[in-house]
């Protein structure tokens, strides 16, 4: 593989884990809206990644990894019982998400994580390819 083609892989990897980060910043949004039924409760949203590979060395711009999907948490949501809450059902419960604020901040910090090192990816290859140029100097 040349170096061109971690610019491709980075690239790739820098736009699935942006789509991660937004995918958290929306569940964090989100983790204390109330509904009155758990069917129109926000449920938690998490990315499905999917590396893509070829196997033709001319064929570069299929080499990466993209979301396949975002996949919305089957987990149930908090019931509580608020009768005094102006969303309150007829029995008096409210419903909140089933986000998980830790959980999401541990997200945030692998994401982001994640970005930088593929950032780092890019700037390295940008350094190594520069020198290989300067070789014919």
């Amino acid at each position: 593989m040349s170096l061109l083609g971690n610019f491709d892989i980075a690239g790739s990897a820098l736009s699935a884990q942006s789509i991660r980060l937004n995918t958290v910043a929306s569940n964090l949004a989100n983790a204390e809206t109330v509904s009155s039924t758990a069917a129109g409760t926000y449920r938690a949203r998490q990315p499905q990644f999917e590396t893509i590979f070829s196997d033709s060395m001319q064929n570069r711009q299929n080499m990466g990894v993209r979301v396949r999907q975002i996949l919305e948490s089957q987990g149930a949501p908090t019931q509580q019982y608020q009768p005094e809450h102006p969303m309150a059902d007829e029995k008096g419960y409210i419903y909140l998400p089933n986000v998980n604020a830790i959980e999401e901040m541990a997200n945030m910090i692998s994401a982001s994580r994640s970005y930088q090192s593929n950032v780092e990816v890019m700037n390295t290859s940008k350094q190594l390819l520069m020198r290989t140029l300067s070789l014919g100097q």
